[in-house]
């Protein structure tokens, strides 16, 4: 390999090495988010994070083992950039959708879903269940790489997915739609009582700490699931799924 090639290398979903990487934010390609090396903050790579913070792109620091093991043992130079597996759409692009096959929207919102095993799967059963799309946070929020790709056994290519800087403005475009919000969260209504005929979008919340306390506060109400073991909380993605085929149920007059 000869010293240009080895200054980065690129794959499906990333980029490596500080002119690479650059050269990406120059071409104004969609990028998920850049990673820079803990204690690389000095030449290039502070025009890097520069350049990415004007853009809004969301930067993470790491060990450089993790660097390490993203570019399969290629010289990073401290920094890489992820690439989404698919371009995102917009909030509007989903509500169209809805619009366009004549039913009342049906969203998914992801509220810091950071696990993309569980975003995946989110994704998979949002398609599966009739979900016109879903929504998630452009911060601490797992975005589309090749792990939500490959969980979402393929639903990934086939549901609208937008990402948006700020839930609680997007959940309030959305009651604008005449669009009901609910939480999925503890001690909420009973999810089989609840009439998810309307417009609905359903929020899930993270792994720890489930739905925020503002996001909550937005919706306008909140759902739970029937807890009677020892443990109090479910998988994300598992809660999302049994309340996404509920609405689908209503949906479907079954």
């Amino acid at each position: 390999m000869n010293n240009e090639k080895s200054k980065f290398k690129m794959n499906e979903n990333t980029v490596i090495g500080r002119n690479a990487v650059l050269e990406l934010l120059k071409s104004g390609k969609e990028i998920e988010n850049i990673i820079v090396a803990k204690g690389e903050h000095e030449g290039t790579i502070l025009k890097i994070i520069a350049q990415a913070r004007e853009k809004g792109i969301v930067i993470k620091n790491a060990d450089r083992k993790k660097l390490d093991f993203l570019s399969a043992g290629a010289n990073h130079q401290g920094v890489a950039a992820v690439i989404p597996e698919r371009e995102y759409d917009s909030v509007e692009d989903i509500l169209a959708y809805a619009k366009k096959k004549n039913e009342k929207p049906f969203i998914i919102i992801c509220d810091e879903i950071e696990d993309s095993r569980n975003l995946g799967a989110i994704i998979r059963t949002a398609e599966a269940s009739g979900a016109h799309g879903i929504i998630i946070p452009k911060r601490r929020n797992a975005g589309l790489n090749f792990a939500v790709a490959k969980t979402s056994c393929g639903a990934l290519e086939h549901i609208k997915i937008a990402k948006v800087s700020n839930l609680n403005s997007t959940i309030e475009k959305l009651k604008k739609n005449n669009i009901l919000v609910y939480a999925a969260d503890m001690d909420g209504e009973p999810w089989c009582k609840t009439d998810f005929s309307g417009g609905v979008a359903l929020v899930a919340g993270s792994e720890g700490k489930g739905v925020g306390k503002l996001v909550k506060s937005n919706c306008d109400a909140v759902v739970s699931l029937p807890m009677l073991g020892k443990v109090n909380s479910l998988n994300a993605s598992v809660a999302a799924g049994v309340i996404m085929y509920e609405i689908a149920r209503q949906r479907l007059g079954l």
